[in-house]
């Protein structure tokens, strides 16, 4: 692979917020709407409570994603807006992306990280499920959607 290098970002930065609008807009061709309507504030990406990374490669933002505190105990974290431009997929590049935000909530503490992602992301199921992922009852924004599907994992 070309050089890929993996920085945490403010959410709110130029560079994230281009890939945010690209996740919501490939989300809104798979479901309709504007593609993700769970309330997100930059906020919760700020440690220790929360990262947002931003993948380059070959100095060019081309994946993102982040984790925030999720429930009350303190010890878990939950994925958001992991996203891959379609120019570099197939490259490794979410895999290493989700490598990051593993290692991020490991080291703010945090010993389990779960998502919600929809039926209509096959890529993405395939990606979680190969890197130890489990489903969980679902929980979150769209717990009582048809299409949601929530995973897990310990670290």
């Amino acid at each position: 692979m070309s050089d890929l290098e993996i920085r945490d970002e403010p959410y709110d930065s130029p560079a994230a917020q281009r890939l945010v609008a690209a996740t919501l807009a490939d989300l809104a061709v798979r479901y309709g709407g504007s593609g993700d309507e769970t309330p997100v504030s930059p906020a919760e990406f700020e440690p220790p409570n929360g990262t947002f990374l931003v993948a380059y490669l070959d100095g060019e933002p081309v994946g993102c994603a982040g984790w925030r505190a999720h429930g009350d105990t303190g010890d878990v974290a939950e994925l958001k807006r992991m996203y891959v431009s379609p120019a570099a997929r197939g490259r490794g590049v979410a895999r290493a992306v989700l490598a990051g935000v593993e290692e991020s909530v490991r080291r703010h503490g945090r010993r389990r990280l779960v998502l919600e992602c929809g039926d209509r992301q096959p890529e993405a199921v395939a990606l979680y499920q190969s890197s130890g992922f489990e489903r969980i009852p679902d929980f979150g924004y769209y717990r009582d959607s048809p299409n949601v599907l929530s995973f897990g994992r310990w670290l």
